[in-house]
This record gives structure tokens, sequence and C-alpha cells, in this order.
């Protein structure tokens, strides 16, 4: 691969999931480019084993403390160092790599990137619930630390390809792209029934279980609306969202000029990992190359913020600014975790949401101290009203 002389130092925050995985085997295609510093998992012992045996990282790293003795078990004799707990989790991401792959899905991702980030890193994120809640102190440490940022989302890593950084004000607005999920064309009324299985079974993309229960309410696209204004400085109304089902424009960067700049390639995320893992090179990927002809059409809608209501919370979440988008993203990490264990039905995910933000509102945030507290209650707060709606369900009250 064409890139530099020396190896580039890399830790995989997340590395046991889809992101995490596909990240180390572009790594193992390309071994003599990359020497792996840390991985780090939340409970998948196993996996997590099998990788740094494979990959040998400097250190192995499990967040959850019940699984420490199995990974050092697993590790012995490798002399590979191993930790567990959150404390560990966020040291490993303050450990020498130069490039870090931030993918622990959830807000439990913040507090390992930022210390990534305040190390001056690049940092290639795919940890979208950093910029949702924290994204104006996050962007404030980028700056102070002279760290890179690197979107590893395939909308924003699309951005990222077509989007002229020299000359900002000739952006007209960004165009994100979305699938539509799983129940595009659903009736709402359909909705109501829609089972855990339904609801992660992605038509173009395989990801792992909470996202793909956004995707399919479109919370997902809501989420990579905010986190695209603070990755391109760009106001709430100059961001879009389309509905693309194919799956092949990945986003779009709409000029004033008339032109609109696309990235295009089949919905493989190992390209945009790809474009983050080599950057400012390119790298060789295993995607499957783009084949128009086979395609033969796009096609595009607006989205349907009646049926998806998610869509129209995230914008009233950024608009009203301080702990909004903190508190939205944790009744809805609440709600869809509910949602999965067969406690809360399809629709009420997105009702959770915006009850909480109705009862919890948008208070002042000026520290990660205060983004704590507000999670915290957030996640107490829409805990409750999720047993209220189940025990409700179970009673027969509508």
């Amino acid at each position: 691969m064409a890139m530099t002389d020396t190896q580039r130092t890399v830790t995989v925050l997340g590395s046991t999931g889809s992101i995490g995985r596909n990240t180390l085997d572009l790594i193992e295609r390309n071994r003599s480019a990359y020497r792996v510093e840390a991985l780090v998992a939340h409970r998948n012992v196993d996996l997590l084993i099998a990788q740094a045996r494979s990959v040998r990282p400097q250190c192995a790293v499990v967040a959850d403390e019940a699984c420490y003795a199995a990974l050092k078990d697993g590790l012995a004799g490798t002399g590979i160092a191993v930790a567990a707990g959150a404390a560990a989790v966020v040291e490993a991401a303050q450990r020498p790599a130069e490039w870090v792959m931030s993918a622990i899905v959830g807000a439990a991702g913040l507090e390992p990137t930022m210390a990534a980030v305040r190390r001056g890193s690049v940092v290639a994120l795919a940890n979208k619930e950093s910029l949702v809640c924290a994204g104006d102190l996050m962007m404030a440490e980028v700056q102070k630390s002279q760290a890179t940022l690197l979107p590893v989302d395939s909308e924003h890593s699309a951005i990222f390809q077509v989007f002229d950084f020299d000359r900002p004000q000739s952006i007209e607005k960004i165009i994100l792209t979305a699938s539509g999920g799983p129940f595009r064309t659903w009736e709402r009324s359909a909705m109501a029934s829609v089972t855990p299985q339904q609801a992660v079974a992605h038509p173009n993309w395989s990801m792992g279980a909470k996202i793909s229960v956004d995707s399919a309410t479109m919370m997902n696209k809501g989420l990579e609306l905010i986190e695209a204004h603070h990755l391109f400085g760009l106001p709430e109304h100059q961001i879009d969202i389309l509905v693309h089902p194919q799956s092949v424009i990945h986003s779009m960067v709409s000029y004033v000029d008339g032109s609109v700049l696309a990235q295009l390639g089949t919905p493989d995320m190992r390209t945009p990992i790809a474009v983050a893992l080599a950057w400012p090179a390119r790298m060789e990927a295993p995607s499957p190359r783009l084949d128009l002809a086979a395609v033969a059409q796009l096609t595009f809608e607006s989205p349907d913020h009646h049926r998806f209501p998610a869509l129209s919370l995230v914008r009233g979440a950024l608009q009203s600014g301080g702990a909004a988008p903190t508190i939205m993203n944790a009744a809805n990490e609440v709600a869809v975790a509910r949602f999965l264990a067969g406690g809360l039905g399809f629709l009420e995910i997105t009702a959770v949401v915006e009850q909480t933000l109705a009862d919890l509102g948008a208070p002042a945030m000026s520290s990660l101290e205060d983004l704590f507290a507000f999670d915290t209650q957030a996640r107490h707060h829409a805990a409750v009203l999720c047993q209220k709606r189940s025990q409700a369900a179970a009673s027969g009250i509508s």
C-alpha cells in the first residue's frame, strides 16, 4: 500500500463490534503498514483473545471487570498486557498510538474518545454519540489539542471526501442520504407490531443491533445530522436528509454554483474505514466494486416525518441546544435496549424519547461533569417511562 515508510500505530476501541472487526480485517490485509497498540472490548472476551493473539497488541482491555480472569488466562504467555474496567478503557485510549478507532457504541465511548482527542491523536470517529452528546465540548478539545477527527460513518466519510474545507463559504448545503431502513414503505399502524428481529434486519448494511434499530426508526440519521453539524461547521438548516434506498450515493455536498458532488460506492463499511485508516493516502480495500450498469436505477424520496418522528425530534433538540441532545441520546439508548429486550413496542421508542425531552427540557451544559449528570438523569427518567408503558401494555391500557 502507498502510505508512509513507517508503520502507523493504531488503537481500536470497540474491537469486537462490527466496525472494530472490519478495521482489524483491513489491518490484517496490510500487516506491514500497521502496529497495534491496544485493543478494547466490552465483554466479548473470547473474540478479544483471538484478535489479540492474531494482531499482537501491546495491551488488551475488557470493559467488564467480570471478564478479567478469562482475558488474563486466555493471553497468558503472550506478553500482551491485560486490564479491565472503565478506567482501563480510558487508559488504553491514552496510550501512544498515532491513530485511534473510536467504535465503542453509545455514550460509553465518550470518555475514551475524549481522552484520545486530548492526546492530539488522529481519531477515526465511528462513535457518533461523542459528538451528539458533547459536540461543543469535543470540538473545543480538538482545537485545543490539534487532534484530527476523521469521520467513519459512510455518510460523513462521503461528505469529508468532497467537502471543500479551504472554501467553506462555497458550500450551500450538505445532503445526508438514508436507506430508509427496513420499514421505509410500511404504514405507521403496521409498525406498532414490529419485532426486534424485524428491526435489526437492515436491507443494505450489516450492523450491530442498536444501530440497526436506530436505522429502523431513522433516529440514526438524526444523530448523523447532529454529528455533521459539528464535523463540518454548518447550521442545522444547511443539512438535508434524502432517502435513497439503494445506498449507492453515500452523501452529497451542494455548492453555491449549483454543482452537487457525491461519493458513491457499494454498501461496505470497509470503504469508509479504509479512507480513515490510510488518510491522507488511499489503501486497497476488498469492498465489492460498484457496477452502476448492474444497479441500473437510483431512486430518491423525501423522508416522512410523520412515520419517522425521530427526525423532527433531533432537529428540535439541536435547535434547543444545551443538554437536549444528550438527554435525547440517553433516552433513546434506554428505549432501544428495552425494545430489544421485548419490553417496549417499536413505536414507543420515539415516544419515550419525546416525553423525556419534554419533561427534562434543554438545561445549560458547560462540562463533562454536567453531561454525565444529565445523561444519568435522562436514563433514569426514560427507564421509568418505559416501565410505565410496559405495565400499561400488560394491563391492556392504551
